[in-house]
């Protein structure tokens, strides 16, 4: 301690504990995350990972600026260069943008929307799956508009090496490589631009779409699956291995309503409106999760329990995965750290984003993970914000000539003191001059959120407050804060305001910091000038511990 505070009583700072609509992304169980400092990662509000070792990744803080990191293969970071940094950069190049989605192919390439429903482009282009019309590596994002110009798109999706959007009208554009029809053009021509695909969704509206490897899905808002591209290993469920050139009903699944759908590499799952799961396609690690290994052509369902699905998650670069359900099981199946696991596993984790983390390789993102502020407030938030709020209050608390404001039921309600005192008294100002104003307001705030913001020099002037009305998880809280601010200067004064209270606890921890720091506290102001009954006590428990033995 500095020497002109050695004769101050405790000067910690309190720990002050702010309330935030806003919750932290929790993004550290993915490895690239480890590259940024804890107060990068508490800004954090959209993040992705990806790249064919999960060695890249883009995000975007609660300023709403993007940033970027990794290995930068292809200028897929979007910075001008092909440099890789281990340090996040800004991507200034979509400053103020706000994304909506966001996918990625095994280039990789990345495909962006915005909120406004424009689309970005960047990264590997050797089969023109950026949709600009060349074939050339994208080294910064790329507005594209060709046949999008008037339209919004909200759903973006990627395979290795093309590209699929989704506009607001229910329309699908695809482009890109197309070696198996799975732009859906009806050829096998690579597409240079955004097309729209027709066919069998010439006249339907489409509401949520999934790209593998090199196939399409889309789901029309009848809850129908309509299909194309790449079928090798069955992930059409046409029941047939044969290519797509165009969109195919899905007729196997005639009478379900499908809500979402998810692609892996080369398997496809869908969730139905009853909360069900097929699955169909390539098996070879048994990510199909029907207990065996062999692909399926056709869709099978899936067991998860008894409970309702709410949501599946693949994605195009592993051979994982994963489901949700009602009750906030997730459970994860197919290739888990290189292990088979053929049927669905139960896990610890709370969100289908852990699975991909922490089991798939390599660890990337199926989805966009994202936080957005929760408007909805517990009770207890709700309460929380109404302390010393004079807008709503019945009753004021004058305190060293200021005013905490304060409702009378919450206190009754909380405090058995309040509850009696307050029960025939009409006034709305109550003056207090037992307790200092710190001391005072910490004590309502404590009514109103269940825990105390104080120095530990305050907190013994709260003890004081909490023993007078009885207040025991006050007592303790205020123990637990005096105990993180003890040193051998504070610790007789401590010692004695733990006697004067009947603090047991605290009087026998700051006893036993006496014993363990005696030839420094016998030296201090507050040791020369301690109490002569205390004094006395002290040295005769001090001895009977052995203190003083040589």
């Amino acid at each position: 301690m500095r020497d002109e505070e050695t004769h101050q009583f405790l000067k910690l700072k309190p720990v002050q504990a702010t309330l935030s609509s806003l919750k932290m992304l929790d993004v550290g169980k993915w490895p690239i995350f480890s590259l940024c400092s804890e107060e990068e990662l508490q800004l954090i509000r959209q993040a992705c990972v990806f790249g064919s070792a999960g060695n890249e990744v883009l995000y975007t803080t609660v300023n709403d600026e993007i940033f970027v990191l990794g290995t930068n293969c292809c200028g897929c970071l979007g910075l001008g260069d092909v440099q890789s940094t281990i340090e996040p950069r800004r991507l200034d190049s979509l400053s103020g943008k706000k994304i909506a989605c966001l996918s990625y192919g095994s280039g990789p390439h990345i495909v962006l929307a915005t909120t406004e429903g424009e689309v970005f482009t960047w990264g590997h282009n050797a089969y023109s799956q950026l949709g600009n019309g060349t074939t050339n590596h994208g080294l910064v994002p790329c507005h594209i508009s060709t046949n999008l110009s008037n339209k919004q798109v909200i759903e973006v999706a990627c395979g290795s090496y093309h590209s699929l959007v989704l506009t607001s009208d229910g329309e699908v554009f695809a482009w890109g490589y197309n070696n198996s029809g799975q732009v859906g053009s009806g050829s096998t021509v690579n597409q240079p631009i955004p097309r729209r695909v027709t066919g069998c969704l010439q006249n339907k509206v489409v509401v949520t779409i999934a790209c593998g490897q090199m196939c399409c899905m889309a789901v029309v808002d009848s809850g129908e699956v309509y299909v194309w591209g790449y079928n090798g290993n069955g992930q059409l469920g046409l029941g047939n291995s044969g290519n797509q050139p165009t969109p195919c009903r899905v007729a196997a699944l005639q009478g379900i309503r499908v809500q979402r759908v998810a692609c892996g590499y080369a398997h496809t799952l869908v969730l139905t409106d009853e909360g069900q799961v097929y699955a169909w396609g390539a098996n070879s690690y048994g990510q199909l999760g029907t207990g065996n290994k062999s692909n399926q052509s056709y869709p099978t369902p899936v067991t998860v329990e008894k409970d309702r699905i709410i949501e599946i998650a693949a994605c195009h670069s592993t051979h994982t995965s994963a489901a949700k359900t009602q009750g906030g099981h997730v459970y994860m199946w197919g290739q888990c750290r290189g292990q088979s696991v053929i049927l669905p596993h139960l896990t610890h984790f709370s969100c289908t984003d852990d699975v991909f983390a922490c089991f798939a390789t390599p660890a990337v993102t199926w989805r966009l993970l994202s936080v957005e502020p929760d408007d909805h407030l517990t009770v207890a938030e709700s309460l929380k914000r109404e302390f010393d709020n004079p807008n709503t209050a019945d009753l004021k608390f004058l305190v060293d000539g200021k005013y905490i404001y304060a409702h009378k039921v919450l206190l009754k309600i909380r405090c058995e003191h309040f509850r009696s005192s307050l029960e025939d008294n009409e006034d709305d100002i109550v003056e207090m001059s037992e307790f200092s104003y710190p001391v005072y307001r910490a004590f309502l705030e404590y009514l109103y959120t269940d825990s105390i913001s104080l120095s530990p020099e305050e907190a013994v002037g709260l003890l004081d407050l909490a023993t007078f009305y009885r207040e025991n998880r006050l007592k303790k809280l205020c123990q637990q804060t005096i105990k993180q601010g003890i040193c051998e200067e504070n610790a007789i004064a401590l010692l004695s305001a733990a006697v004067k209270y009947d603090a047991q606890d605290l009087e026998e921890f700051c006893f036993r910091f006496c014993i363990n720091h005696l030839t420094v506290v016998t030296q201090t102001s507050g040791f020369a000038e301690m109490d002569h009954d205390l004094l006395k006590n002290f040295i005769s428990k001090a001895s009977r511990v052995g203190a003083f033995k040589n």
